[in-house]
């Protein structure tokens, strides 16, 4: 009979780790709570529960105390959270070089303002769909930065010039303001008008703050933090609002107030990753974007000359 000496280490296989429950691991650390990093991971909460407790039992280590208020890193814990940070650098960084050697076949991912999604890009890309014809195209509505470097989009349009370093930024341009109310609306006394505008979340944008000044002791009727909301509001006759000229000039529902001249302009900032600045496909609607942008005149630049390119 044959006797196997234990030598106190885990058998290879049991030891074999799975780089989802590491990624799992890494995001309730950062959060602190299984429904954060659910949400953060789009899974359910007792997925990330299933996922750190195996890679727990794989490496035989406690990594959370289980508290009522959130999962708390041990000491262990604390010190592999730091690993897996580098792992989890090392392993975006390698996503992203391997859309910088890609082709002009495959997917761009796009972050933009939703109203610069849905009402500017979207109902142009049409007209030039033969010019990506293989490339398929997510264009993401959101009012957040995505997270460039963690890969969340290849590229990015922004409302203001991005201050996370290594980013490469363009300004393609720029975003006037007006004052706009429904056709028949200013009719009435100016006493009598009444204001369409953002909420709290948003009062201190610069359009929202001439806005404010503008209204004086007059009411804000409406509020919302979608400007869409806010367009559709105004067009029916609800009050006046602060909207860019390029979503407001040619409706036919809504008339401009020339007596009040906004003088906020928004610039618009085309962002990537400088990792994925080689990649074919993601220059080809990186250019698209711009040719886009500077054929609607309400957004045009008129003097680009010393603007930082792409």
């Amino acid at each position: 009979m044959s006797v196997q000496k234990n030598t106190g280490r885990m058998p290879l296989e049991s030891a074999r780790l799975q780089w989802d429950d590491i990624r799992y691991f890494l995001e309730l650390a950062r959060v602190g709570s299984l429904s954060g990093a659910a949400r953060q991971l789009s899974v359910e909460h007792s997925t990330v529960a299933r996922r750190v407790e195996a890679l727990e039992q794989s490496l035989g280590v406690r990594l959370f105390d289980r508290l009522p208020k959130g999962w708390s890193l041990t000491p262990e814990g604390e010190t592999l959270a730091k690993q897996a940070a580098r792992l989890d650098d090392e392993a975006q960084a390698f996503s992203r070089a391997a859309v910088g050697v890609s082709s002009l076949k495959g997917t761009v991912r796009l972050s933009a303002p939703p109203v610069l999604a849905s009402h500017l890009l979207v109902p142009r890309l049409a007209d030039i769909r033969a010019r990506w014809s293989n490339i398929d195209l997510e264009v993401i509505g959101e009012s957040r930065d995505a997270n460039l470097a963690r890969g969340e989009a290849d590229l990015a349009i922004r409302l203001s010039r991005p201050t996370a370093p290594g980013l490469v930024a363009r300004c393609i341009g720029k975003m006037g303001y007006g004052l706009y109310a429904a056709d028949g609306y200013t009719a009435r006394p100016p006493s009598e008008w009444e204001f369409l505008g953002y909420d709290e979340s948003l009062d201190q944008v610069p359009q929202q703050r001439w806005l404010n000044q503008t209204a004086g002791d007059r009411r804000f009727v409406f509020r919302s933090n979608d400007l869409a909301a806010l367009l559709h509001a105004a067009r029916a006759g609800l009050g006046i609002a602060a909207l860019p000229t390029f979503l407001a000039a040619q409706d036919p529902g809504l008339c401009l107030l020339t007596d009040h001249t906004c003088s906020t302009v928004r610039q618009l900032w085309l962002v990537m990753h400088p990792d994925v600045k080689r990649s074919p496909r993601v220059r080809l609607i990186a250019d698209l974007l711009v040719e886009l942008v500077s054929r609607t005149p309400e957004l045009s630049l008129e003097a680009p000359e010393g603007l930082r390119a792409l």
